[in-house]
């Protein structure tokens, strides 16, 4: 998917939000110019289409983070929602569906 956007949404709730779990602004608006796994997250929000994302530091730590897209005039952008380091048995399920998907790959 080429997805262009504009920049970042931000404001005092979810620079709050975000940083509460102490995940820098500089590293989350580093991790979404990155390579990321996306997935919808339809459970969290009936106003508008949120998205799960899950990648890693420039220092390798993994990093959960839920962030939706607004458009205003006819620019989009990226509106991250919170984001948290992840827990040790999410990095190892994050790492072993990477490598099962490099593998399927292969084949």
């Amino acid at each position: 998917m080429d997805l262009r956007v504009a920049g970042f949404e931000w404001d005092k709730g979810n620079r709050d939000k975000c940083q509460k779990h102490g995940v820098p602004l500089a590293t989350i608006e580093a991790l979404l110019r990155g390579p990321l796994a996306v997935v919808p997250d339809p459970a969290h929000s009936a106003a508008e289409e949120r998205f799960k994302a899950i990648g890693r530091t420039d220092d390798g730590r993994g990093v959960l983070m839920v962030f939706t897209l607004r458009r205003r005039a006819d620019e989009t952008y990226i509106r991250p929602v919170g984001a948290r380091y992840m827990h040790r048995k999410e990095v190892e399920y994050y790492e072993k569906a990477i490598a099962e998907a490099e593998e399927r790959q292969r084949c």
